[in-house]
């Protein structure tokens, strides 16, 4: 007996713990490794997106070597968890882990990344606590596992520690800190093993494109989609949608895209996906009507199924133990349940002329989503499909789109990994303006899209300045669901906030280009300035005066960047906030000119600017090329004339790309590059050239004309 309990110790014990003082790494993509510990789920962010990685493009990108040293990756699995341990310099700065609102800089953190409803505060959980996390030394490191993981960013200290913080005496030494200088990255994942897959760059940027690419691009949303959208109050019937599209034709204010929130279903709360016959007698007609003005209608969903509903029956044996807001919850993870929901979509949506879906309440608050002690069909843990669940949807919605040839964007409350691809934007019920541009440069880092929408403000000044910021993001949208908010609802800035959202739509063709680059390039379209190249070089912290050799950014380097933001690769956007009428800008190397004049603002340096209430300052890097449209108010089959904006006096170029904006053609090959030149001639001036493949015709553009706007 005592042999036989020996030997269930034994075994026990040798279970329990599982050392490894190395990992086996395998190049799995061209500047991209894996290494797997122990067990790792099955289900993961890559078996949920079910994504191929963009082979030719990695293969194109610089070659890399393994940029971490591999013995100092060190991982165990003990009771039936993985902790992993990764090395960090001195100087070492980090970044991404998940849609932060407050924070840039993630070194000398703990979190736990968690699906959650933001809550005010960086401690992990979030829309997407997406465990990336990028380095300033040019790589990038992805845990892929689908669990709620402890992380310790530079904050633990090992007694085993190459690099040990000084010992110093809090009696004596004012130089004591309560959080000594940790040298490592350390996690705890809640599962018996996990795969770890570790990016190349040489640069940030590449490191963030490799990652995009292995998530199979950034998605390419139709061109209408990158116009300007509103979405109506929430009981709002067929024919206010009318009157409010024709207020807007009125106001000759653009518009692409109405929103139904929930009052377009007979029931929602749970939900039906059944078209209300009362505020909707001809879903039909409406669509159509709307179609003829050019106008995309999106849908407000939430993912959970009212009784009262004809697919609720149908899908019931397919989902979760427990309701919310007495709804069943789908079991997205099983095919039987994905085919009934695709199915009805069709039927009642897709095929009367739907164009996409705000995808609300699948991000978390514990106090009505199912909790972790919940059971799915499927037999995967309430905490997988909490991480997951989101784009689960996002991929079940996006490739019935597909199937139809018919490209969507939309709205959703939660990402991960892996879903970059996917043509869904997060927003959220968090308000705080500042914050969601903190957001937004997160989101770069990242692999999703993030949009600051506008629902209201306390003062016109407020709504300007959100207005001026959202017309800069990923989705361009006004909420109205609560209050019926419209751009005209501060009569004393209508005209300016009519010029912002006139300027969204000029900028579609370099916007839609830039978007492009995401999806063959992995190039995120909206950028932290941490991204841009040589931003987080070492500089001279002696005092001094600000100079684009020894010191460019001077102050910059001892502060996070958390209030500008690239938009492409060339114009760099600085809000203001209400209140503000003054603030720094920090200029990346090189020269920089404002857009809106063409004059010389100031190189690799921190700038002061005044700008007035009506203008948020951009500004246009050295040869930048800006190619913009009318400012039209929707977006047709209509080939537009292009004035294409060059500042600066650098020779440059730039790929201007053109499809049928509405299709996956594109990915048949069916799109054209138009090649937008600025050369020197023999004497020294600059001049622009237009150069469309031979024999190619474009599907949007024509008299391309060239402006130059420096003096």
């Amino acid at each position: 007996m005592k042999k036989y309990l020996f030997c269930i110790l034994f075994i026990s014990l040798a279970c329990s713990a599982v050392a490894q003082t190395s990992l086996t790494w395998n190049s799995i993509a061209p500047g991209i490794w894996s290494a797997k510990v122990g067990e790792p789920d099955k289900l993961n962010f890559y078996t949920v997106a079910g994504v191929s990685p963009k082979l030719d493009a990695l293969t194109a990108m610089p070659s890399v070597n393994f940029p971490i040293p591999q013995n100092e990756i060190t991982s165990e699995v003990i009771d039936h968890k993985t902790y992993l341990h990764f090395p960090l310099d001195e100087a070492e700065r980090i970044f991404g882990l998940g849609l932060n609102f407050k924070t840039v800089e993630q070194r000398g953190r703990i979190m736990r990344l968690h699906m959650d409803h933001y809550g005010g505060i960086d401690n992990g959980r979030n829309h997407a606590p997406v465990p990336f996390y990028l380095s300033s030394d040019g790589y990038g490191v992805l845990i892929n596992a689908a669990r709620y993981i402890d992380i310790w960013v530079g904050t633990a200290v090992r007694k085993d520690s190459k690099h040990p913080p000084r010992v110093r005496d809090r009696n004596t030494d004012k130089d004591w800190s309560a959080n000594p200088y940790s040298d490592n990255v350390e996690m705890v994942v809640p599962a018996d093993g996990v795969e770890i897959i570790v990016f190349g760059g040489p640069t940030m940027l590449d490191a963030v494109r490799r990652y995009n690419l292995f998530n199979g691009g950034g998605c390419l949303p139709p061109k209408w989609g990158l116009g300007f959208w509103h979405r109506t109050p929430t009981l709002y019937g067929e024919q206010e949608v009318l009157r409010e599209v024709q207020q807007y034709a009125e106001h000759k204010f653009p518009l692409t895209v109405i929103g139904l929130e929930p009052g377009w279903q007979t029931r929602s709360y749970p939900c039906t996906y059944e078209w209300d016959k009362g505020r909707f007698p001809n879903p039909e007609r409406l669509l159509d009507s709307l179609q003829t003005k050019g106008i995309y209608a999106n849908l407000w969903m939430n993912p959970y199924i009212s009784p009262d509903g004809e697919l609720y029956k149908k899908i019931l044996p397919y989902t979760a133990s427990h309701t919310v807001w007495t709804g069943i919850i789908p079991d997205y993870s099983m095919p039987q349940a994905q085919e009934l929901i695709a199915g009805h979509f069709s039927k009642y949506l897709l095929d009367k002329g739907v164009s996409g879906f705000k995808m609300d309440e699948n991000d978390g608050f514990d106090e009505w989503l199912w909790p972790d002690l919940a059971t799915f069909p499927s037999g995967n843990t309430a905490e997988q499909m909490r991480q997951t669940y989101a784009m689960m949807m996002q991929k079940m919605t996006a490739e019935l789109y597909h199937k139809q040839n018919t490209r969507t964007y939309g709205l959703v409350r939660g990402s991960n990994a892996g879903a970059s691809s996917f043509p869904y934007v997060i927003y959220n019920d968090y308000y705080s303006h500042p914050d969601f541009i903190t957001a937004l440069i997160n989101s770069s880092f990242i692999g999703v899209l993030w949009t600051p929408e506008v629902r209201g403000s306390a003062t016109a000044e407020e709504w300007l300045r959100r207005m001026q910021t959202v017309c800069f993001s990923p989705l361009a949208m006004i909420n109205a669901w609560a209050d019926g908010t419209k751009p005209w609802s501060y009569p004393e800035v209508e005209k300016q906030v009519q010029d912002i959202a006139n300027l969204r739509m000029q900028l579609i063709p370099y916007l839609y280009t830039n978007y492009a680059d995401y999806a063959f390039f992995g190039t995120p379209p909206i950028k932290a300035m941490n991204l841009v190249p040589g931003f987080n070089s070492a500089v001279s912290t002696v005092p001094g005066t600000v100079n684009s050799t020894d010191n460019p950014y001077a102050k910059a380097v001892r502060q996070e960047i958390k209030d500008q933001f690239m938009v492409g690769e060339d114009l760099l956007v600085a809000p203001l906030f209400a209140g503000q009428k003054t603030r720094t800008v920090v200029l990346p190397q090189g020269r920089w000119y404002d857009f809106y004049s063409g004059r010389y603002v100031g190189e690799g340096e921190i700038i002061s600017v005044t700008p007035g209430l009506d203008i948020i300052p951009v500004y246009a890097r050295d040869g930048a090329i800006i190619p913009m449209m009318p400012p039209v108010l929707k977006i047709s089959k209509e080939k537009l004339p292009v004035e294409i904006r060059y500042y600066g006096q650098k020779e440059n170029s730039f790929n201007l790309y053109d499809d049928d904006g509405l299709t996956f053609d594109y990915e048949k090959g069916k799109y054209i590059r138009i090649k937008l030149n600025v050369l020197k001639d023999k004497r020294g001036k600059l001049k622009g050239t237009v150069l469309i493949p031979k024999g190619a015709n474009p599907w949007s553009y024509s008299n391309f004309t060239w402006k130059f706007m420096t003096p």
